[in-house]
């Protein structure tokens, strides 16, 4: 039977491959997303098209919303009714910027994924996904397991989105809800965020401007290709009780000087590079434990780093017109 999902940042770029691969499967999506202009807009109506343009388009609806205004998203749920589950995946993200605009990180991850309890709560859906991050992971003994205390985190973007996971925590033991909150690692693959490492990494060597590398390129990622993500994160609806779950590649980690060597072979382009001072709040490794994953949702990632970024690759090519202009 196809089910009823609520999706926040449907927009986004893990949200709106989380829609796709729902509506692939016959499920029936509302995607709500505020537009914010975090990054360029355009990105966001290139993937919003993808949706309304979906074979199954009919059972997708979008509504511009923040679920930072309560009324607004009761609203919404009052005239929705009952969903099957809501995966909260609107969100502030980037470590750098939340040390320039802290307020909004809080009152979005924070407030924003209350809001979105109290009206599951008042509507009697249970199901409540949320994404969270590695970065809470800071300063812990690799490879990350679930269990290690993340209370020390580096940044008002991971402080933000703990906050975001005791809260779930609460309403998980006061009123029965079961929760998924799944901790995402370096996701990329085509129309990523234009703040991350890789869409600038393509972008820079294409246009042939020199790369901001903080750092001397050591660090390293445990880089995870979107599909795969997308796929963790429609498993997580399912009934877990209150569970942490680590969405990573599986793999040692990568640096990002052989991820540059990787795009300069692929682009066909040497990458010029202006190294810049390691910031006190970036992590310089990041590797998932992902056995929890794989035992209790039966999930692994499937894409190779190598495939993921030759598609990302291709992805910017086939859209380097409008790409051009977009500020990283």
């Amino acid at each position: 039977m196809s089910k009823k999902y609520l999706v926040t940042g449907a927009a986004g770029f893990i949200a709106s491959q989380v829609c796709r691969q729902l509506l692939e499967q016959g499920d029936r999506v509302i995607g709500v997303d505020n537009l914010n202009d975090y990054y360029d807009v355009r990105l966001k109506k290139w993937r919003l098209d993808q949706l309304t343009s979906h074979s199954n388009a009919n059972n997708f609806r979008f509504v511009k919303l923040d679920i930072e205004n309560q009324e607004n998203l009761k609203e919404l749920c009052r005239s929705e009714g009952h969903f099957d589950a809501v995966l909260n995946l609107a969100a502030r993200a980037g470590v750098r910027y939340s040390m320039e605009n802290p307020h909004v990180y809080l009152s979005t991850n924070a407030e924003g994924s209350l809001n979105l309890l109290e009206c599951m709560r008042e509507h009697e859906c249970t199901k409540f996904v949320l994404a969270s991050t590695s970065s809470l992971y800071a300063g812990q003994k690799m490879p990350f397991t679930e269990d290690l205390a993340v209370n020390e985190p580096l940044s008002p973007y991971a402080a933000s989105k703990k906050s975001g996971e005791l809260m779930a925590y609460s309403y998980y033991k006061l009123y029965g809800f079961d929760v998924s909150v799944v901790r995402y690692f370096t996701v990329f693959g085509p129309a990523g965020r234009p703040d991350m490492s890789i869409f600038r990494f393509i972008k820079w060597i294409d246009e042939e401007v020199p790369i901001e590398l903080f750092g001397d390129g050591s660090q390293s990622r445990d880089f995870t290709y979107i599909d795969d993500i997308a796929k963790g994160t429609i498993a997580a609806t399912k009934e877990v009780g209150y569970e942490i779950i680590n969405f990573g590649g599986g793999r040692n980690p990568v640096s990002l000087n052989t991820v540059i060597s990787k795009l300069e072979e692929l682009i066909g382009k040497k990458a010029k590079i202006e190294h810049k001072a390691f910031h006190i709040a970036d992590i310089k490794e990041t590797w998932a434990d992902i056995k929890k994953a794989k035992q209790l949702l039966g999930w692994e990632p499937k894409t190779t780093l190598d495939q993921g970024l030759e598609n990302s690759v291709k992805w910017y090519m086939d859209n380097r017109d409008w790409l051009k202009d977009v500020i990283v």
